[in-house]
């Protein structure tokens, strides 16, 4: 009696010990593709639905828990993104590469989730050493294109693109980027690392690619709007330098509307 006991103890420690490894948690990455267009951001507003509001509630319908995900960039209203990153953790029994398939039945049209997998308990989307990537789109005509108008700035100045190069290349290296974020961004430092700013053309559509470790609040689209002043002849190329100097949002050019930005996509070192 006494051996056939043990043997049932033993065989509901076994069990217990299964369904604790089947329901412990583990932490999923997802990159994340969205047309910002009817977004009000990344992050959750009062003001009206956002890219991270529509994930919590369908991973949590989806896996019948309450999730609250973690991006690795918050988007402005309006922006896209390729390749934005967020995590979550979860109990769920759905291998993390089947996440993402059954998790985009239930999203709407405009995110997709590109891919879904495991990752260790202690990733921080924001808090790894990355490289980001952003592309800003301008139409250059003399009337808009209807077709390219939720994905790009339209301009109907002609725009000297190599005086934009001469003017980025101020901007390349780690600097004080004081003068190029929003006055109200709480950080400790506004001293920022960017790696890479090309331009290229195709066809009316002129894309800058820009290239950093880090991007304070607006940046990207004020560096844009920045530019286009000395590709529109309104700043010799070398005033960057001034404004960058200036360490004052005021000596800057103006934001360039959000509709051209997109987040092409986050490497993790």
């Amino acid at each position: 009696a006494y051996e056939i006991h043990a043997r049932l103890v033993g065989s509901e420690m076994c069990i217990r010990d299964r369904r604790k490894e089947i329901r412990s948690m583990k932490r999923i990455k997802l990159t994340v593709a969205y047309d910002g267009t009817n977004y009000c951001g990344w992050q959750i507003q009062d003001n009206g639905i956002t890219i991270e509001e529509v994930l919590n509630r369908e991973l949590s319908k989806l896996l019948q828990e309450d999730i609250k995900i973690i991006g690795a960039s918050r988007t402005d209203s309006g922006v896209h993104a390729l390749g934005n990153v967020a995590v979550f953790d979860t109990e769920t029994r759905i291998p993390p590469e089947k996440i993402s398939f059954a998790l985009n039945q239930r999203l709407p049209d405009d995110i997709r989730i590109q891919e879904s997998c495991q990752v260790a308990d202690d990733f921080h989307p924001r808090f790894c050493d990355t490289i980001k990537t952003y592309e800003y789109r301008i139409w250059n005509d003399k009337f808009p294109n209807p077709l390219v108008r939720l994905y790009s700035k339209f301009c109907y100045f002609n725009v000297d693109v190599a005086k934009m190069e001469q003017a980025a290349a101020y901007l390349v290296g780690e600097h004080d980027f004081k003068s190029f974020c929003t006055p109200r961004t709480q950080v400790e430092s506004t001293v920022r690392t960017v790696t890479e700013i090309s331009f290229r053309t195709e066809g009316k559509m002129i894309i800058m690619t820009i290239r950093g470790t880090g991007f304070l609040y607006n940046m990207v689209r004020i560096i844009m709007g920045t530019l286009l002043k000395c590709g529109m002849n309104m700043y010799p190329p070398e005033h960057v330098k001034e404004i960058l100097d200036a360490k004052d949002r005021a000596a800057a050019g103006p934001k360039a509307e959000a509709c051209g930005l997109q987040l092409v996509g986050i490497e993790y070192l």
